[in-house]
């Protein structure tokens, strides 16, 4: 018997050890597996991170450059605006450069005997210019501090401009987006017709304004130029709107002459435009011929949606004065962007601060050489050239932004995206003006009279003249309530 134990205790224990190396077999393989389905998982997610950053690449919106266009940026180079304007005067600091650096290598070599000459003065007048010629580097390097100022100041004012800028005409698009939101809403009163001319009339004002303060955009033909056939059937005759620069000197004089004496009025050159193209095709009616004549032609659009809304008469208790003075204040906010406009436009940088700055710059760098010739040798002319052209290049990136509306911003894009908002896309956009009567159905009876008496203020709510107030169906509901 006890034989019988034994074995069977050992039968047991083998039992059990295959047992747990089974499972020790299989908890291998499950971890492996495991690690396997991670590592392919990884891998699945760098090839989808992979296939991401390679579509934001190729989607990418155009105008925005971050540090992974450095090839493509410094490819085109040569192509830059930037480059091509400041071309002159870092071409005459370049060859100034590298004559200087040129004569004072010779010189070197003359003082030092590399260079034989017979005539002992040259060589002692070799000695006294390579002994002379060369400034220290402490002056520019105290230089560079104010230079910076000005500079940074200079690029500061004139971005703080270009900021000022974006913000105007963002709130010309959000103005003109509520203003039309507006008419719509109180289209029951105002009435389909003037909503309409309204409508018209705020689409054309940002292409007006852009006219104004831009106005190298407008097609204009003078009437008497004979290379231009005028049509006289899809032509328009006005004069030039543009917006005069506090800076021109006919004007300031003409200006300072009408203080003390009657001076004629400054002659406007009669022109023509294609009144089938934009804005003019958007003005409605006699708009058209009047808004033309006008000296100053988005103040009068301004005008006109003005005396449009004077002209509503009241629908108590759902158009009074309030809602007349709201939409009006419309109004208001933009005939301020007019002249928050003419501000940045009319008005420069103060010209001495600029030309001091530019001269300042100019100054050091013509006198850069003196002090990098002994160091740098030949290589003075292309050193001061780059950084001739980074200077240069800050100054006049300055002088663009100063005025942002003339190519800076992009004022067609905004102009469009207002006329699409107010007109191309008004009939999508009614919709949502357009309000669904739903019943709420109960079971009880006092819900479905809940549910009659919600739906008739509803009705009374939105419907005005035009939609039909259901009859109370329970007097008694309705009695119990008061009403």
């Amino acid at each position: 018997g006890s034989s019988d134990e034994s074995k069977q205790e050992q039968q047991q224990q083998q039992d059990r050890a295959a047992k747990d190396k089974q499972r020790k077999k299989k908890e291998r393989k499950d971890k492996k597996n495991k690690e396997k389905a991670e590592a392919a998982d990884l891998e699945k997610q760098m090839k989808l991170r992979q296939q991401q950053i390679n579509l934001e690449q190729r989607i990418r919106e155009k105008g925005r450059v971050t540090a992974n266009d450095w090839k493509h940026n410094m490819g085109n180079l040569f192509a830059s605006t930037i480059l091509r304007d400041v071309r002159n005067p870092v071409l005459c600091v370049f060859t100034w450069a590298t004559t200087w650096s040129t004569l004072y290598k010779i010189l070197t070599k003359v003082a030092s005997g590399s260079i034989s000459c017979k005539s002992d003065a040259v060589v002692a007048a070799a000695n006294y210019f390579v002994r002379h010629a060369s400034l220290p580097s402490l002056p520019h390097t105290m230089m560079v501090s104010a230079m910076s100022l000005l500079l940074v100041f200079r690029t500061n004012s004139a971005y703080q401009r270009f900021v000022e800028g974006r913000k105007i005409w963002n709130d010309i698009v959000d103005t003109s987006r509520d203003f039309s939101r507006y008419i719509k809403l109180y289209e029951f009163a105002i009435g389909t017709s003037k909503v309409r001319r309204i409508n018209a009339l705020l689409a054309s004002f940002p292409y007006l304004l852009r006219h104004r303060i831009r106005p190298s955009l407008i097609s204009m033909r003078r009437v008497n130029d004979p290379e231009y056939e005028r049509d006289p059937e899809n032509s328009l005759l006005l004069y030039p709107d543009a917006s005069l620069r506090d800076t021109d000197p006919d004007v300031a004089a003409l200006a300072y002459d009408g203080e003390d004496s009657a001076v004629p009025r400054m002659k406007r050159e009669l022109c023509w435009v294609d009144k089938r193209a934009l804005p003019w095709k958007l003005l409605p009616g006699s708009s058209l011929e009047l808004c033309a004549r006008a000296q100053n032609r988005p103040l009068w659009v301004c005008d006109r949606m003005a005396k449009e809304l004077s002209m509503v008469d009241d629908v108590l208790p759902r158009w009074t004065n309030r809602e007349r003075l709201a939409l009006i204040g419309c109004v208001d906010k933009l005939s301020r962007s007019i002249g928050a406009c003419e501000r940045i436009h009319q008005t420069v940088v103060p010209l001495n601060y600029a030309r001091h700055a530019l001269r300042s710059l100019t100054v050091w760098l013509w006198t850069l050489p003196f002090v990098m010739a002994k160091d740098l040798g030949l290589l003075t002319g292309p050193v001061v050239a780059v950084l001739s052209w980074i200077l240069f290049g800050v100054y006049e990136i300055g002088s663009r932004i100063e005025d942002p509306f003339q190519g800076t911003l992009r004022l067609s894009i905004y102009c469009d995206a207002i006329r699409r908002d107010v007109l191309t896309d008004s009939i999508a956009r009614d919709t949502a003006f357009e309000l669904e009567e739903e019943s709420k159905v109960s079971v009880s009876e006092e819900g479905k009279e809940d549910a009659i008496f919600e739906l008739d203020s509803e009705s009374e709510e939105y419907g005005g003249d035009d939609v039909p107030v259901k009859k109370k169906k329970n007097d008694s509901f309705l009695e119990r309530l008061g009403l």
